[in-house]
């Protein structure tokens, strides 16, 4: 899925600002995840950046193991220091060449590293847009992960002989499109969606 490794840093940053921007009456508001509002998207967020960390790491356990779907994600008390925290820690595990290599394990599937990495990337992207949507805040992803993020869903759809996406059924999307609409469609999100 990719042959080369990204600094995940630059995205794991603009995600750190965008939730530092969230206030707390807008954690009930809704997200473009129907089940997710935004309390349960900024939980997904701390718990998908400690799991990718962790494969990253190669330190398979408990946060590698356990699949996404398994409960309903939520935040803690301690969010705000929680989440700019584990994603520095991501970003970090990722920096190391060795990251990109072998087997890792998320959401409680064994894949090769460089797919897991294109999978965090495709996840702080198209999450970022969740949260920045959600929380009516302006969305400039890092221009290499959204770039890798939109060649990940592309291929991923490709292989896909129903036409779905990762996170449902593809959204058609202009060819001549931002090339951020053009994932978010291909996440299986439509471009225009509002709260």
């Amino acid at each position: 899925m990719t042959d080369t490794t990204l600094d995940l840093g630059p995205q794991t940053r603009v995600i750190a600002r965008l939730a530092a921007a969230v206030t707390d009456e807008q954690l009930a508001q809704a997200t473009p995840c129907p089940d997710y509002a935004v309390h349960h998207m900024l939980g997904h967020l701390v718990h998908l950046a400690a799991a990718f960390r962790d494969a990253g790491r190669k330190d398979l356990g408990a946060t590698t193991d356990t699949s996404p779907t398994d409960a309903l994600p939520d935040i803690g008390p301690g969010w705000r220091e929680e989440l700019p925290k584990v994603l520095d820690e991501l970003a970090d595990a990722w920096r190391a060449p060795a990251a990109w290599t072998g087997m890792t394990r998320a959401g409680g599937v064994d894949l090769p590293g460089a797919v897991a990495g294109a999978v965090a990337i495709d996840e702080l992207v198209i999450h970022g847009w969740d949260l920045a949507h959600a929380t009516d805040q302006p969305y400039d992803p890092d221009p290499a992960a959204l770039q890798a993020c939109h060649d990940f869903l592309l291929a991923a759809a490709a292989d896909d002989d129903r036409g779905g996406g990762i996170f449902g059924p593809v959204v058609p999307v202009p060819d001549d499109a931002p090339l951020l609409d053009r994932a978010v469609g291909l996440s299986g999100r439509d471009p225009g969606w509002r709260p």
